[in-house]
């Protein structure tokens, strides 16, 4: 269980209930608040005034829950809900991805790919609702200066990219994850292979007969079983963001998740999940599949396993649904379309360029007039 901070306290201004989600006028101007990363705190863009983050009943709760994943595994409407009662989600027809904003914000660009999206906002399908947020941590100024320090490390980016950088053309988005907890128990057969010397007789190049120790192993069958408790086991729920940079982007400091609360989304935009609930127990069982192995081979001893088969039973098994923050650039180059993505807790920058080919072109040449008149200048002096 991941423990809630107990010093979110309620705002000054009720919120104006909407269903799931709220509205957050100010209490000076009657704007609407959003969410600052930079204070942690709900902050009206008009007037700059600040109030805390308002304490949900849901976010009021000591923890944030693991839900059984068997009573979700069944399409149940009383399981699932939206983001907001007024929330508007909208199809990038470019890349396929839904993204749920809440009103005034607009669709505006695809953060994902950059298109323009002009396909019309509907009303939010349900889907099963978060039960935690990690919120923004630093800000789109902030990000934008991770992106531009990441591009002046790669000489060959074409000048699109550094533009791109320059206009600070980012989105704040959240991310959908699963996490999976289980209890698993897994019965194995294989070998233990255990290594010994032996003394061997070869003639050397010069016709003389030598020893040698050689290294030979003993194989017997082994089997057994293996018990381990998985917790949170994390599982992107997008396929618009490369699964290799998601990882590489950890650690996010999941310890301090929040219990889902409406007003930490509040002028951003989140992702709906494209990797449902049961598709993403099946990319947990590989990665679990991975650590249990490893225990297989410790359990089996020996200087050296093999792992014949393996036979898992899962139980207990739980999950959570979370949000996660990033600030995304997308861009084309050359009909393609290329990501540069910030960990908004953390400033860590994982990205995709392209290279410049006259960049490459203008090194090479230089690099080969410098050899010439180099060569020539030994040649002047002979």
């Amino acid at each position: 269980m991941l423990e809630q901070d107990p010093s979110q306290s309620a705002a000054a201004a009720p919120p104006v209930q909407r269903g799931p989600m709220q509205r957050f006028p100010c209490s000076s101007c009657g704007g609407d608040m959003q969410f600052d990363p930079k204070t942690g705190r709900m902050k009206c863009p008009y007037c700059g005034n600040l109030t805390d983050v308002p304490a949900s009943v849901a976010a009021a709760l000591a923890t944030v829950e693991e839900r059984p994943i068997e009573e979700y595994l069944t399409p149940d409407a009383s399981r699932l809900a939206t983001l907001s009662a007024n929330a508007l989600e909208v199809q990038c027809s470019g890349c396929g991805a839904t993204v749920e904003f809440e009103p005034p914000e607009v669709a505006g660009a695809c953060p994902f790919c950059g298109a323009q999206i002009v396909a019309q906002p509907r009303a939010a399908d349900p889907l099963v609702a978060p039960e935690g947020v990690l919120p923004f941590a630093i800000t789109k100024k902030q990000a934008t200066e991770s992106i531009r320090q990441w591009i002046s490390t790669r000489w060959f980016a074409p000048n699109a990219l550094k533009k791109q950088a320059e206009q600070g053309a980012s989105s704040g988005v959240y991310i959908p994850f699963w996490t999976y907890d289980a209890q698993t128990y897994s019965n194995y057969t294989g070998r233990r292979g255990e290594h010994y010397w032996e003394t061997e007789w070869y003639t050397d190049s010069d016709g003389k007969r030598q020893t040698r120790q050689v290294q030979r192993t003993r194989w017997y069958h082994a089997s057994g079983r293996v018990d381990h408790s998985f917790d949170d086991v994390l599982v992107p729920a997008t396929r618009s963001i490369d699964q290799g940079r998601l990882n590489e982007l950890e650690p996010w400091g999941l310890e301090n998740i929040k219990a889902y609360e409406p007003a930490y989304l509040s002028g951003f935009k989140a992702q709906r999940y494209q990797v449902d609930l049961a598709q993403g127990f099946e990319v947990a069982k590989g990665v679990m599949a991975d650590h249990i192995d490893t225990l297989v081979r410790r359990d089996i001893g020996g200087d050296e396993q093999e792992v014949h088969s393996v036979n898992t039973r899962y139980a207990g098994v739980t999950f959570k649904h979370i949000l996660l923050p990033v600030y995304i650039s997308a861009y084309r180059y050359q009909n393609k379309v290329y990501q540069v993505i910030v960990n908004a807790r953390t400033g860590e920058v994982q990205g995709e360029r392209p290279y410049s080919v006259w960049k490459i072109t203008f090194l090479v040449l230089f690099i080969l007039a410098m050899v010439f008149l180099f060569y020539s200048m030994n040649q002047g002096r002979q």
